[in-house]
């Protein structure tokens, strides 16, 4: 059983920057596909990028892109989500996500561990 632990939230003001990490534990970490998503008040859970297995390949939301970059450290089981230019719109709790499938050419794929998600929140 993978675990999944979200760290870096906070409050940040428009136009900052923030970085969250996300250890894993409990599995082999590069075998995992690893994602963020995100859901803010009143709304659905939305994708937001996607790294493979030996980070060549990452797929973002056309939210985020040229925003957001999405990386990892297999020596170090975490993943990491730099967010840059950071918009009210960007205010959610982020969650982690793992898959044993291939969820970057298959958006649709099913992630089969989640973290427990880190508030981000962005003021005006």
């Amino acid at each position: 059983q993978v675990q999944l632990v979200e760290s870096g939230g906070g409050l940040v003001q428009a136009g900052a920057s923030l970085r969250l990490s996300c250890a894993a534990s409990g599995g082999t970490f590069s075998s995992l596909v690893m994602a963020w998503f995100r859901q803010a008040p009143g709304k659905e859970r939305e994708f937001v990028a996607a790294i493979s297995r030996s980070a060549v390949t990452r797929r973002y939301a056309d939210s985020v892109k040229g925003r957001f970059i999405i990386f990892r450290d297999n020596a170090k089981n975490t993943v990491y989500l730099q967010m840059n230019s950071l918009k009210p719109e960007d205010t959610a709790v982020y969650y982690c996500a793992a898959s044993r499938y291939d969820a970057v050419l298959y958006p649709s794929s099913p992630y089969d561990y989640w973290g427990q998600g880190t508030q981000v929140t962005v003021s005006s």
